[in-house]
């Protein structure tokens, strides 16, 4: 609906100057506005013990980007890391540090290894494998890197808290990095909300209190759900994907209209 809306904005605005030109260059923008849309990566709900309770990764419907390399070596430099083959160094196209090997030959991998039970790396460094296409993405994060993930926080929270020169610090409520912007709010029952977005997302703070209203809506208004246990709430889950898509649009849609 929001794609279609644009349109025909598009095909108004074209009606009145009679330019061809203005309209393709509208449409484009809509394109890549609606491209850029994924970003809002992950959200996390953590309770007052520092106890993963909830998780959603948004990220995983971001685009793959698929390469061919005619011969060795490859301007890329590969290393296995926490069971992923990540790219360390280098760049090709639009493959950056940071994202793993999901495919060799468009045949999905498990870890480290193809379907065929070869080692990635192996296949890599071999000059006989090519031409060789590897496809390159994000790979959702483990149950028990989200665990790890979880407990960090939670103490790193603490710490910041602690440390603060002011009595009654909040904790965490922002962490900038170069590519990405951890937003984080705490309820007074000590329950934890933070989402881990890219630096264009506005209203981060409005999105985690309508997150925090649908937990109270949906979660523990619930008779049956045990406090601090993890969350399992049909109701929940398509309800906070609504709220962040409409977010995600409205960002893309502001943005564009900017540029």
């Amino acid at each position: 609906q929001w794609y279609q809306r644009r349109v025909r904005e598009a095909e108004v605005s074209t009606q009145s100057t009679g330019r061809y030109k203005q309209f393709n260059t509208t449409i484009n923008k809509i394109i890549r506005a609606t491209a850029q849309c994924n970003m809002i990566y992950s959200v996390y709900i953590i309770n007052k013990a520092g106890g993963r309770i909830y998780d959603e990764d948004f990220a995983s419907n971001k685009p793959e980007e698929e390469i061919t390399f005619p011969s060795y070596p490859i301007p890329l430099v590969l290393t296995a890391d926490t069971g992923k083959v990540l790219v360390k160094f280098g760049a090709s196209g639009n493959v950056k540090p940071g994202m793993s090997v999901i495919a060799v030959n468009r045949q999905p991998v498990t870890g480290l290894y193809t379907g065929n039970d070869q080692a990635i790396l192996e296949i890599i460094n071999d000059p006989a494998s090519y031409p060789l296409s590897l496809t390159f993405g994000r790979t959702k994060a483990s149950a028990n890197e989200k665990l790890m993930l979880a407990s960090i926080f939670h103490s790193l929270f603490a710490i910041a808290a602690k440390i603060s020169p002011v009595e009654q610090s909040s904790g965490i409520k922002e962490l900038r990095t170069e590519k990405f912007t951890l937003n984080c709010f705490q309820t007074i029952t000590g329950v934890k909300f933070f989402m881990i977005v890219d630096h264009k997302q506005t209203g981060c703070d409005h999105l985690l209190h309508r997150i925090y209203e649908l937990y109270t809506d949906y979660v523990l208004k619930n008779p049956f759900y045990p406090i601090d246990m993890p969350i399992r709430c049909e109701l929940f889950d398509q309800n906070l994907r609504k709220v962040i898509e409409q977010v995600e649009r409205t960002t893309a849609y502001n943005s564009e209209r900017l540029s």
